[in-house]
């Protein structure tokens, strides 16, 4: 599949945000109250900020964005439906618990920490709708996998919790360091996960020119592609950026998502290098773009075997 500047944009970033915003909340209700109440104000509006910046984003994908309303009457049927609704709802909620904390004076009433609980549920569902509107595409193998929306999670909370960690830096909050253990765990997970996919989608699995034409006692092979010029599916989903290519990005990936954010914010801290702890977020949001260009680039449409590719 072709990347799209516009989509790699709308679900990292995006990501970033609800994964922000969820660690927020979560840290204001282990605690019980708002510790710094302007700073929480800052990051949670920096985190609907991104959310808001990726959603918007997503929409430039669409051949006609003035149509993008359409989306969200699709909610039985459609997990693109379903994240746009609770991408929408989600904002009166999380804009209701902000005021009712800052209300309060920075304390969190029963009531608050219900409000609380249900905009972490819709934040959690959003990022697992945005994961399910590419696991659900069985057409596409590399998608219509069971690690693909648990990845689209992972990444959200890890690169959220780094986000809370570094701007809690910024702003001198006193729980800066708090996240730093949850973290590190999140991306141990996140780089088992990923490596358990690159492995599942480099199995000579799925369908092949012979299953889809419906041959099998001998091998088939294209002789005319029935055209002389591109086309849309060749343009979008016969993309092919090179065996040699992809896997220098894999490595570049590993070394810009998982290795150079934990050690940069662990110079941080350790030698007092505020600096590095920025480094660490913008080489996760550059190596999380290299990951979802990948994660396009390596996805093979089962149309890619009707223009002579033998296997999806």
């Amino acid at each position: 599949m072709k990347p799209a500047f516009s989509v790699l944009f709308f679900t990292v970033t995006s990501g970033i945000g609800y994964g922000l915003l969820m660690w927020l909340v979560v840290m204001q209700l282990i605690t019980g109250h708002v510790v710094e109440l302007n700073n929480a104000l800052i990051i949670g509006f920096i985190g609907l900020t991104l959310a808001t910046l990726g959603l918007l984003s997503s929409s430039l994908h669409l051949a006609n964005p003035k149509n993008a309303w359409r989306a969200f009457s699709r909610f039985r049927t459609s997990w693109l439906s379903r994240e746009g609704v609770f991408s929408v709802v989600y904002y009166p909620v999380i804009l209701a618990y902000a005021y009712l904390f800052y209300a309060a004076g920075g304390e969190i009433s029963t009531f608050t920490k219900a409000i609380g609980v249900l905009s972490l549920l819709i934040a959690f569902v959003t990022v697992v709708c945005t994961g399910m509107i590419y696991a659900s595409l069985k057409p596409i193998r590399q998608w219509h996998n069971p690690l693909v929306t648990p990845l689209y999670l992972l990444f959200s909370l890890m690169s959220g919790a780094l986000a809370y960690i570094v701007l809690s830096l910024v702003l001198g909050d006193s729980l800066s360091k708090t996240l730093i253990p949850a973290f590190l765990i999140l991306l141990g997970l996140t780089f088992v996960a990923k490596m358990l996919y690159f492995k599942s989608i480099g199995k000579p699995d799925g369908s092949t020119i012979g299953s889809a034409t419906g041959f099998s006692q001998a091998q088939v092979r294209l002789l005319d592609a029935g055209h002389n010029a591109d086309t849309f599916l060749t343009k979008e989903f016969v993309f092919d950026a090179g065996a040699v290519k992809l896997l220098r990005l894999r490595w570049l990936m590993i070394v810009l998502a998982f290795v150079a954010p934990p050690a940069l914010i662990i110079v941080a801290y350790t030698l007092n290098i505020t600096p590095a702890a920025y480094l660490a977020m913008v080489s996760l949001y550059v190596g999380l773009f290299v990951e979802r260009w990948l994660f396009f680039a390596e996805a093979r449409h089962v149309v890619r075997l009707y223009h002579g590719d033998q296997r999806a």
